[in-house]
């Protein structure tokens, strides 16, 4: 059966515009390492500031756009997850929450609000970097869609194009992640997927890492999605493999 895939095999260095990237962290060592790390690199360009306030100034006022956002959660006057809502109410673009805590709680709250990611203190810069590309390789793969505009399974109908979700006829709102991971899964219908493939595929990592955001943003769909989410029959978990989309 043939896998409808969600990322692009293309890479950064083939587009010459450079990325912009917004850094948000109150930390002065923090805010330092990551603007040293990724200014190596000249397909990053790099915008930082020192909190919340800042960053929805810079969000709102800069142009071009930012291709990712990061913020930190513990920020003076406004905090991460705060920023993290209201960006994500004027704009889909990636956002990475980067937190000392790395609790099941934070991870879920940071997913409510439309985060993408979360990158826990202390970190590698390898991982920063690994997770920053992952994120444009995804959003560049956005442009070469694989799978169908429109995808009806079951109770769900997915309209890519207008990014909207329909179960049972009620439309449902849908965090960036949660409609990339219910798209993967409805457009591969039945198949079964264990939690790294849906990592790469879906988060667009090459590596095994945090794999429990799958099952964060699974249990997440579930409750939008399923009329008793402890009693799933859409997102069917396969006991010792991980999770499909049921196709009837």
């Amino acid at each position: 059966m043939r896998l409808f895939k969600r990322t692009s095999d293309r890479t950064t260095e083939e587009t010459a515009a450079p990325r912009r990237i917004l850094i948000a962290d109150d930390d002065p060592s923090i805010a330092n390492l990551i603007q040293v790390t990724l200014k190596k690199d000249p397909r990053y360009e790099i915008v930082a500031v020192n909190n919340g306030v800042e960053a929805l100034q810079a969000f709102e006022e800069q142009q071009p756009a930012f291709d990712v956002i990061i913020l930190d959660v513990m920020m003076p006057y406004v905090d991460g997850f705060e920023a993290c809502e209201r960006i994500r109410e004027q704009s889909d673009v990636p956002i990475v929450i980067l937190t000392s805590r790395d609790g099941t709680d934070d991870v879920i709250h940071g997913f409510e609000l439309g985060a993408d990611d979360y990158i826990t203190k202390p970190f590698k810069t390898t991982e920063l970097i690994a997770r920053v590309e992952a994120i444009l390789r995804r959003v560049e793969g956005y442009k070469q869609r694989q799978a169908p505009p429109i995808v009806r399974v079951g109770e769900i109908e997915i309209d890519e194009p207008r990014h909207r979700v329909s179960v049972r006829g009620e439309e449902v709102n849908l965090t960036p992640m949660e409609f990339e991971l219910l798209y993967f899964l409805a457009a591969n219908a039945g198949q079964v997927f264990d939690r790294e493939t849906l990592f790469r595929e879906v988060w667009g990592y090459d590596y095994v890492g945090e794999t429990n955001l799958v099952d964060v943003c699974v249990r997440r769909l579930r409750e939008k999605v399923e009329i008793e989410p402890s009693r799933p029959h859409i997102i069917i978990t396969v006991r010792g493999v991980g999770y499909k989309l049921a196709d009837e």
